[in-house]
């Protein structure tokens, strides 16, 4: 098997229930839910994604493996992988997850959750979008962009998820977008307020 990954870089988490967590992510290219070419947006599931995810560089599983651990910090432990994309479920299979496990890694995944996983991952962080079905039926953490047209968060109360957060949808309503999800918060204390943290420390 041969991937394609977009970017691959030493960080720390900047969102979500790992935040401030050091970690290898992995992003692979491609989605299904958009082309990631601006042209499209107009006519995508996924019309407010932020991410750029077009093309990269190949590797097959030794390589992609020894290009995380390469990054790691020499002599320390708790090496943590969060793979994600575009979509990575596109690309990541069974024989990779085993291969980052055996070289010491925690995995974790950032998926639209339209795919099934191909083998139990570590900790999965959910974000569905609306217009897309969902193939997952759990997840460690819920994270949906608010305010999101045709996505309520009233109807994922049923979702199996440890944590529930909302997102503020990026872009130029940014502030009163975070207002809106604060207020909704607020309102309903089963979900947090989920800031993109690493976008204020100037970081990836």
């Amino acid at each position: 098997m041969t991937y394609t990954v977009h970017e691959i870089f030493l960080t720390a988490q900047g969102e979500g229930a790992n935040l401030g967590r050091t970690a290898v992510f992995i992003r692979f290219a491609g989605c299904n839910l958009w082309s990631g070419r601006e042209e499209d947006r107009a006519t995508a599931v996924c019309r407010f994604c932020d991410t750029e995810f077009r093309g990269g560089a190949k590797h097959d599983v030794a390589s992609l493996v020894a290009a995380a651990a390469a990054l790691w910090p020499a002599g320390t432990g708790g090496r943590f992988a969060v793979v994600t994309g575009g979509e990575p479920l596109l690309q990541l299979d069974a024989p990779l997850l085993a291969a980052l496990r055996a070289a010491g890694f925690t995995v974790a995944i950032e998926t639209n959750g339209t795919l099934a996983l191909p083998a139990p991952i570590d900790w999965v962080c959910v974000s569905p979008k609306a217009g897309a079905p969902l193939a997952l039926d759990r997840a460690d953490e819920l994270k949906l962009v608010y305010p999101q047209a045709g996505m309520d968060p009233a109807d994922w109360r049923d979702f199996p998820a440890a944590q529930r957060w909302l997102s503020p949808m990026d872009g130029p309503e940014i502030v009163a977008n975070t207002a809106a999800a604060a207020e909704y918060c607020r309102r309903h204390p089963e979900w947090r307020l989920n800031i993109q943290a690493h976008k204020t420390w100037g970081v990836r």
